[in-house]
């Protein structure tokens, strides 16, 4: 088995290209969600007045659930498989994304959104298995280090379409409900798109179905993968306890993996705390209304989408390696200069600094999620992916709750020296920690 598996992973796949796309687009599903509530919340609060921790809740429930469906979600595809997994989650998420513009109060909302969660981790996880095993090595690594790039243009999506909204005067009750129940859309679409996508040969080749996994083979391949015994064998399913215990059997793979945990968890408390100098940032500039502020956000992320679709070209020049030395490097100096202009005085600077704390936040977190996936052995790649996407949702739950307390207790300056300290440790983990791994093969 192990000898196919290496086969098929340096095996061009016509349609792999298609596949990845296909595993990326659920990014623009979860940015949605993420962050259209970030924008209705005011509208929320003065329709309602709801309890500051309820509002909490209602903008942190889908983090809170995705955290259990990143690891939930990644044990399942390891067992159950991965197609059925990834047809799960988007008909689960179609169900709720709509139920939330239907909640009768904030209570509801606060449930839907966390059930919401749990599709939404698990299809990331899953998504990131999917493309490990239906890509060539080396196209696989930038395929998968393009969901930031997915993450910004999902954002602008969203933030252009509560504008028009605005624009036209949509009153603020049916903007909320609308706009948190049209991510429904684009999950449906890909749901369609999915629908024919196979189960991977490699999932099929490890669990000993050796006959459909010819007939994919062949189907999308072109190869009748003759070195594949005919008849199916049984195979002992793959146990959660062994995952971490197999990690540590190979050097190569623990240091890579451990690196992707300490990277997702800094870049998603560097970017889960980046919300709260938005503020300042807008009032250097003079943006006081709403939609002011919205297009202030859409330049911005701009700015992200053209950082995160550089950082993946460039990975197969630099290496995992380089992208995360540059990206932490620039979030790292970016957040040093914003705080000695906060601290000054000087925040004509701060536009500049938020767009280059941005560019280099897209490149430090483009490989965070693939390196984890990408070393992992087949038969725990989901557990993997899951694995690594808790330590992004784990920061991003808790700074909604922690960071505002901190950024009052001890200003905008010092709060900004605080987050400094994200990418210095990453930016050290990706320079003592992190071997090089583009073009890794796993056993």
């Amino acid at each position: 088995m192990d000898a196919t598996v290496r086969y098929l992973v340096g095996k061009y796949n016509p349609g792999g290209n298609r596949i990845g796309w296909l595993m990326m687009a659920s990014i623009l599903v979860e940015a949605w969600d993420l962050y259209s509530i970030a924008f209705v919340l005011v509208y929320i609060r003065q329709l309602y007045h709801p309890d500051p921790l309820i509002l909490g809740l209602a903008a942190a429930g889908t983090q809170g659930g995705a955290l259990i469906g990143a690891m939930l979600g990644g044990w399942l595809s390891d067992k159950l498989g991965r197609r059925v997994m990834f047809l799960a989650t988007m008909v689960m998420f179609i169900i709720f994304a709509l139920l939330q513009g239907v909640v009768p109060n904030i209570g509801w909302l606060v449930v839907v959104r966390f059930i919401l969660g749990l599709p939404l981790g698990s299809d990331i996880s899953n998504g990131y298995t999917y493309i490990m095993e239906s890509m060539p090595k080396g196209a696989r690594e930038v395929m998968g280090n393009r969901w930031q790039f997915m993450f910004a243009v999902g954002q602008v999506l969203t933030l252009a379409v509560i504008a028009i909204f605005m624009v036209v005067n949509l009153p603020p009750e049916w903007i909320w409900r609308v706009t948190l129940a049209l991510g429904a859309v684009p999950a449906l679409i890909i749901l369609v798109l999915r629908h024919d996508l196979p189960e991977t040969a490699v999932w099929l080749i490890r669990h000993g179905r050796f006959r459909e996994a010819r007939e994919v083979v062949a189907s999308m391949y072109g190869d009748r993968l003759d070195m594949l015994p005919e008849a199916d064998v049984t195979v002992p399913k793959p146990q959660l306890m062994n995952f971490l215990t197999d990690l540590r059997k190979d050097p190569i793979r623990w240091r890579a993996t451990l690196f992707g945990y300490i990277a997702c968890f800094c870049q998603g408390s560097e970017f889960s705390t980046f919300a709260f100098y938005l503020p300042t940032l807008f009032v250097s500039l003079g943006v006081s209304t709403v939609l002011g502020t919205n297009l202030v956000t859409m330049g911005l992320y701009v700015i992200a989408a053209i950082s995160g679709w550089v950082g993946p070209l460039l990975t197969p020049r630099i290496g995992h390696r380089g992208i995360s030395i540059w990206g932490f490097g620039i979030v790292l100096v970016s957040l040093l200069v914003a705080a000695w202009a906060i601290w000054t005085g000087h925040k004509v600077l701060l536009p500049f600094v938020a767009g280059a704390m941005l560019w280099g936040h897209y490149w430090d977190a483009s490989n965070c999620m693939t390196i984890p996936t990408l070393v992992a052995r087949p038969q725990y790649r989901g557990t993997a992916s899951g694995f690594a996407y808790m330590f992004v949702k784990l920061p991003s739950f808790l700074a909604i709750f922690l960071f505002p307390s901190l950024f009052t207790a001890i200003g905008q300056a010092g709060a900004t020296l605080f987050v400094a300290i994200f990418p210095l440790v990453g930016l050290l983990s990706a320079i003592f920690i992190l071997p090089e791994v583009y073009g890794y093969e796993s056993d």
